[in-house]
């Protein structure tokens, strides 16, 4: 067995939408053309936030211009990546991004996701891949129907939603896992309730990511070093944003 490799990991942090997508871009960036190391890390919204699939910026329900939660406006981003809607709002989000994984963009999706498979599985809740659905490019909804990219419960309802940007052999995939959403906002974006939640009562966010760590040490053969963002790092990513 190969010996395990060397990833980075950037502890949890509450940003804007825009902020999280210019580090989960830079990221990828870094890795692709600067030898920065793989990378896993977990992020929180500090408003809820629709990002929006590549694919879907040009086209999305009008309201969501518009919308309000407790007198804000809710925030619309682009995502680099693909899929449909996702309301951020009570969730946790997760982005890994590498180039040791080989093969199509299934098999891609299938090997990155078994980490968040066996994590959530130490913490008893089993998921397995959903199937295409034809009616999935027609939702703006990421959580109305599942795809092979997604993680579903036991009953079938979608907890975990992901998407892809691949470069070549690098990768950046990241995905929503659907804690404890407002019920009322979540109709109020999609016209449609949440899917129900998996367990009644959630651990704690340190927990959560303890476990997935945990598992993605043992699904990828790596180990962790743990790295916040440095001054020169924040000033870099700042600097693609403006």
């Amino acid at each position: 067995m190969k010996p395990p490799s060397l990833w980075r990991f950037i502890p949890l942090l509450n940003l804007s939408g825009n902020e999280q997508m210019a580090i989960d871009q830079w990221l990828l960036t870094q890795h692709q053309k600067y030898n920065h190391p793989p990378t896993l890390r977990f992020y929180t919204w500090n408003i809820p936030t629709i990002s929006l699939g590549f694919s879907q910026q040009k086209k999305y329900p009008p309201h969501w211009d518009n919308l309000q939660w407790h007198g804000k406006s809710i925030d619309l981003v682009k995502r680099p990546s693909g899929g449909r809607g996702v309301l951020h709002q009570g969730d946790l989000t997760y982005a890994v991004i590498s180039s040791q994984f080989e093969g199509n963009l299934d098999e891609v999706y299938r090997q990155i996701s078994q980490f968040l498979v066996l994590g959530w599985q130490k913490l008893g809740v089993n998921l397995s891949f959903g199937k295409p659905q034809r009616q999935y490019l027609k939702s703006s909804n990421c959580f109305a129907l599942s795809t092979n990219a997604d993680l579903i419960d036991e009953q079938g309802n979608k907890f975990i939603g992901s998407a892809q940007l691949k470069k070549g052999k690098f990768t950046l995939q990241h995905g929503s896992m659907l804690l404890q959403p407002d019920a009322e906002l979540f109709e109020q974006v999609f016209g449609t309730l949440p899917p129900k939640a998996v367990l009644s009562s959630f651990p704690t966010t340190e927990t959560i990511i303890d476990n997935l760590i945990n598992a993605a040490e043992e699904c990828f053969n790596c180990e962790f070093i743990h790295q916040p963002l440095s001054a020169q790092e924040w000033q870099s990513i700042v600097d693609n944003l403006n």
